[in-house]
């Protein structure tokens, strides 16, 4: 999985030899632990702040907080790497892959997904999940949008179609911004959420491509371990840009406060922070690998396709309501997410078809001798 070999790939670069079936194992094992992050990271979040729990910050500040998780991964890579080593292949096990150019560039990802992060812990504290999940929809369409300018990602009809219905979708919320409005929360603040939600979809909307194209531009060759030594720089700088706020609001300080006044008590309100730690950072990791083994646009379609999974999850745990203009919403965006998909079908078919043609035109133009 990682060898070091030239890489020729011009979208998201992969090893020349890569065993295909351990590649499919790490999109599969990708897609699973982004699943598990974007379904259950809201929810998660969302239940500290219906129990009594207001800190923004420090919820941003969990988004990226479970990085140490990761090394254990590294740690595991490393060993890989050696034991391979030992046949000859790679004598010199290298500790650490990053050069300076990628760190830097890596370190300003981070500091944007920190401020992503924010936005959007801000927006999971004013609103209903059901609601958040919906406006998050037309992330898809951002992420198409920056693919196209970053990375040269194609447009289809259909995927236009797809950016109109999930943008139409979130302007249907919006205009019944306050019939969902949790009680003794203000207008203003429930406004203040949707506009915030709406900044982290497109903030994150650019994030994606963003990493893709650091990938292309990174001047070196993009293994799997390089990929999850990305996601702990990512994570690092993305807390300490939360922790800056977290020790301005005076988080800190206030956090063993706040676990003895929890509706569920101090032990489940600790328990909520980890699990929110561990289950953001299955996000992350699974981000990462759908980009590495795909692309960002890929990775953008399953987040945007988990959105049902959200709602149904929200509607049935935290009793939400769902109005009329959430289910034409949830319409809209579904009708969205299968025009992109039937798009990439056909894209995939014609491609396969006149990869066929091409063959067979080639092996009728070779002379055939006695």
């Amino acid at each position: 999985m990682d060898n070091h070999e030239e890489t020729t790939t011009t979208s998201v670069p992969m090893p020349a030899k890569v065993n295909p079936a351990a590649k499919k194992a790490l999109l599969i094992l990708s897609c699973i632990l982004l699943s598990i992050g974007n379904c259950g990271g809201p929810l998660i979040m969302r239940l500290y702040f219906i129990h009594g729990g207001n800190r923004v910050w420090l919820s941003s500040f969990l988004e990226t907080a479970g990085w140490p998780f990761i090394l254990v991964v590294l740690i595991i890579l490393y060993f890989h790497r050696r034991a391979a080593g030992k046949d000859g292949d790679n004598k010199h096990t290298s500790l650490i892959y990053m050069r300076p150019r990628l760190f830097f560039a890596v370190a300003f990802i981070g500091v944007l997904t920190g401020l992503d992060d924010y936005l959007y812990a801000y927006g999971v504290a004013r609103l209903p999940i059901s609601t958040s999940a919906l406006i998050l929809a037309p992330h898809l369409a951002f992420v198409a949008v920056f693919a196209y300018l970053l990375v040269k990602q194609k447009f289809t009809p259909y995927s236009i179609n797809a950016v109109v219905l999930l943008t139409v979708g979130a302007a249907v919320l919006a205009l019944h911004t306050s019939s969902d409005r949790p009680e003794g929360e203000s207008k203003k603040e429930y406004a203040m959420g949707f506009v915030m939600t709406v900044a982290a979809a497109l903030l994150y909307g650019f994030v994606l491509p963003l990493i893709e194209l650091t990938y292309n531009k990174a001047k070196q060759e993009i293994t799997y371990t390089l990929v999850v030594e990305i996601q702990i720089v990512m994570c690092l700088f993305a807390t300490l840009f939360c922790s800056v706020g977290m020790i301005a609001n005076n988080d800190f300080e206030v956090i063993p406060r706040e676990a003895a006044s929890f509706e569920l008590g101090p032990t489940k309100y600790y328990t909520i922070l980890c699990l929110s730690a561990l289950i953001w950072q299955c996000f992350f990791l699974g981000v990462i690998g759908v980009i590495f083994c795909a692309s960002s646009l890929l990775s953008g379609i399953i987040i945007a396709a988990l959105l049902p999974v959200t709602e149904i999850l929200a509607v049935v745990f935290y009793k939400e309501k769902f109005q009329a203009e959430k289910g034409v919403a949830l319409v809209l965006s579904l009708w969205g997410f299968a025009s992109y998909f039937y798009g990439e079908y056909k894209l995939i078919k014609r491609s396969s078809d006149d990869q066929k043609a091409s063959q067979e035109q080639m092996e009728m133009s070779q002379p055939n001798y006695p």
